[in-house]
């Protein structure tokens, strides 16, 4: 049996692991309920860990790092939507195209600014984020069951756990209980409709590819500052398609992408804490332990869960009837 350190532990990693998954999940939920699909997840996370970390380094602050990742992520979203949006280019390739960039220009700005192969220097002191110590976290210790609960697994976290967390009934609330939800949802299933009724279609999609980038450079940044110690060439290692197949299993609710993203984030703290598994009697190799985030993914994109509708004008753009 697994005592209750071991399951704290556990379900800790699960959050932090969560965390990236759940902003890029709702990252693509934005983009993808106003009808932009959005295969560039990866890639705006990449540039966003690898510019907040430099910043961070060069300038100390992991605030001005943030910001720096924001901004790295929003540009990103701003080559897809003139892509898709302005130029009604093919969304799937235009996202391709910029994990392809972001791959290639992290790497290449790595070396020329810090020649670490690639990678920037480790983050130490106010370069990275702390975890933050709720009240009464020392207080409430010593109480059975919900003290160690409290302490360990909801105190010690870093701001951007929280935003994430917070994150998600606000984008719930911002989708299905204000203006601006309601037009951005009907734009993915209906933009004529929006249109006749006065609304700018090109305004609400580009809003939400903004609020796109906004996720992702938290993601990126959160990648780079809090999980780990700085950026290392493809630190988001598959993250952004993780994040697409957690959206299609949440069918683009964001408190199901909640419980998708931390499946997910369970599966890989799982696979880090038991490097190999006993599983009725059949050795499960660290290789199968550490592929499990992935193989989930598979089975999720194969429609093992059943037919997700996406939205109607998804990876369509909008020409406007003259």
């Amino acid at each position: 049996m697994m005592d209750l350190p071991t399951l704290l532990q556990i379900l800790d990693s699960t959050i932090r692991l969560g965390t990236p998954l759940l902003l890029a999940c709702l990252a693509g939920l934005f983009s993808e309920r106003a009808g932009i699909f959005d295969i560039g997840l990866e890639g705006k996370m990449l540039a966003a860990a690898f510019l907040s970390a430099a910043v961070a380094f060069v300038t100390g602050s992991v605030w001005l790092g943030l910001v720096a990742g924001i901004v790295a992520s929003l540009l990103m979203s701003a080559i897809h939507g003139l892509a898709s949006i302005t130029f009604r280019g093919n969304q799937l390739i235009s996202g391709v195209a910029i994990n392809f960039l972001a791959s290639g220009l992290t790497v290449l700005l790595g070396q020329y600014w810090f020649a670490l192969g690639g990678r920037t220097p480790s983050l130490e002191g106010a370069a990275r984020f702390a975890p933050i110590t709720l009240p009464f976290a020392e207080e409430l210790r010593g109480v059975p069951v919900l003290g160690p609960v409290y302490r360990e697994l909801i105190s010690g976290h870093t701001a951007l756990v929280y935003v994430a967390l917070l994150a998600v009934p606000a984008s719930w609330w911002l989708l299905y209980r204000t203006r601006f939800g309601l037009r951005l949802r009907a734009v993915g299933e209906n933009p004529a409709a929006v249109d006749t009724a006065g609304v700018s279609v090109v305004g609400i999609r580009y809003a939400a590819v903004a609020i796109c980038g906004l996720l992702t450079g938290l993601a990126g940044a959160y990648l780079a500052c809090s999980l780990s110690a700085g950026f290392v060439k493809e630190m988001t290692a598959g993250r952004g398609y993780i994040a697409l197949a957690a959206l299609i299993f949440a069918k683009w609710r964001p408190w199901q992408a909640l419980g998708a993203t931390m499946l997910f984030g369970l599966l890989e703290a799982v696979a880090n804490r038991y490097q190999s598994l006993n599983l009725w009697g059949l050795p499960l190799p660290v290789q199968f332990m550490q592929a499990l985030p992935y193989i989930l993914t598979v089975i999720i994109l194969a429609g093992f869960v059943g037919k997700a509708i996406p939205p109607r004008a998804g990876g369509q753009p909008y020409v406007k009837e003259r």
